[in-house]
């Protein structure tokens, strides 16, 4: 038994996030199902670096699986790009320690969230960005964001649904990029929990709308009340870029 760690990107638009879920199409269904395919029918399980939500796309999602299979590195990506459909992409395929976990293993991970800017709605972005056609003061912004830098209780900054009782997280970078019409927000860091880079997003965005002062976020992290961020940013804009280990 060998296993293989892979580097896969996605479409979200068309699934319900990456975690198998009865009745619903998700990135580990598909993958899985394949991989059952390549084994005549015996089920292969795959584990992920961690969920992606409906609509949440991936450049760089690592997953890995065990399979008694001899295949070369090379022909495992081949194989299975022929069968997966055109929404999900193996992009490298290697051979790992079978102590090796996508989950455990990682030690950080980078999103990134595209904005779009413009004042006429383009129906091709409607899946890859969201949309923002409001005036937005970028400086604040930027500013409000030096206070999430370092280690910190997000609580403030997660679902209310989560399970996950450890909310300390660091954060080691957040940089601006605007091409054009599109901002987008680079985040790094060791962890992220449940909706913890949208609800950044949607806290940004009450910034930059004047909503909020961006010394009101020091208050924010303190407060540790999901109800005292901004709104939880759209899943269309979010992508897992690159997971570190």
């Amino acid at each position: 038994m060998q296993r293989y760690k892979c580097i896969i990107s996605y479409d979200g638009s068309g699934f319900s996030g990456y975690q198998v879920q009865p009745n619903k199409r998700t990135v580990q269904s598909v993958l899985e199902a394949v991989l059952a395919k390549m084994h005549k029918g015996n089920p292969i399980k795959v584990s992920g670096s961690g969920r992606t939500d409906a609509g949440v796309h991936a450049k760089g999602q690592v997953i890995h699986f065990d399979s008694p299979l001899l295949l070369p590195e090379e022909r495992w990506g081949a194989a299975l790009n022929s069968m997966l459909p055109e929404d999900i992409s193996v992009q490298s395929v290697m051979k790992v320690d079978a102590s090796f976990h996508a989950r455990f293993d990682a030690i950080g991970k980078e999103y990134r969230y595209v904005l779009y800017l413009a004042s006429i709605r383009d129906p091709f972005q409607r899946n890859y960005a969201c949309r923002y056609p409001y005036p937005l003061n970028f400086e604040a912004m930027q500013e409000a964001s030096k206070y999430f830098l370092g280690t910190h209780d997000f609580t403030s900054f997660c679902s209310a649904r989560t399970d996950v009782m450890d909310k300390i997280r660091s954060i080691e970078a957040i940089d601006f990029f605007i091409d054009g019409d599109f901002l987008t927000l680079r985040f790094v860091g060791n962890g992220f929990l449940y909706n913890m880079v949208r609800i950044l997003v949607g806290t940004l965005l009450a910034v930059g709308s004047g909503d909020l002062l961006p010394e009101e976020m020091p208050v924010i992290l303190e407060k540790k009340d999901r109800r005292s961020a901004g709104k939880t940013a759209p899943a269309n804009g979010l992508y897992l870029w690159e997971v570190f280990y």
